[in-house]
């Protein structure tokens, strides 16, 4: 028997790797041969990298590395991230989900920077939501809560009011550290104990209701 959870919320505030975007091909690509050039485990640097910008990353990875260095290669494989969009396609169901959410108070809340994010939208066929919060919108990376907040703040909406989506466990933590609810999208997300975790898009409906939206979550 299919269970239906319902959350209510005034705003969504919507990661876009894993959540809206498959763009593991791409991020596999870049960051393992930045693993080979510093000589590091492939497997061991893709638990890592997921929802959090690259310097971040890097800074985890490579503790004794000065940050200038870190931000300067961070550029780089931004860089080659954007040029690499090969196999980057819609999360099933992100098309609808998007849909569904024009006129409704939503914002895009990614550790992309702005190049980064229109490319890959656009290779899989998805709109930018009016509201983004990108990598030079936030001084801290997720899994800090900065860019939720900043997206809430924007919105004009309280934390306790959004609801995050959200992939990674960087992400996942930082929705939690801002005060809000998290479903959780995707293979990895269930791992990281979301509020509630979905496959993919396809689970998740939303209506309207007055000045609020009512998530119908299918498990």
């Amino acid at each position: 028997m299919t269970a239906t959870t319902v959350l209510t919320a005034r705003a969504l505030l919507l990661d876009m790797d894993g959540t809206l975007v498959n763009s593991d091909a791409s991020v596999e690509r870049v960051w393992r041969r930045w693993s080979e050039r510093h000589g590091l485990d492939g497997d061991e640097v893709m638990k890592v990298v997921h929802g959090r910008q690259g310097y971040a990353s890097m800074a985890l990875l490579l503790p004794d590395r000065p940050m200038e260095q870190n931000l300067a290669d961070n550029a780089r494989l931004l860089a080659e991230e954007t040029a690499d969009t090969e196999g980057v396609v819609a999360v099933p169901g992100a098309p609808e989900f998007l849909a569904s959410l024009r006129g409704l108070p939503h914002a895009l809340v990614t550790s992309a920077d702005v190049a980064l994010s229109t490319a890959r939208m656009a290779a899989a066929g998805l709109g930018l939501p009016e509201v983004r919060i990108t990598a030079e919108s936030v001084g801290a990376s997720k899994p800090d809560p900065e860019g939720f907040l900043k997206g809430a703040a924007e919105l004009g909406v309280t934390p306790a009011d959004c609801v995050v989506f959200e992939d990674s466990g960087a992400g996942i933590a930082a929705g939690r550290a801002a005060g809000m609810r998290v479903v959780g999208v995707g293979a990895r997300a269930a791992s990281y104990e979301p509020d509630v975790a979905v496959e993919d898009l396809t689970q998740v409906r939303v209506e309207a209701v007055g000045d609020l939206m009512r998530l119908y979550i299918s498990q």
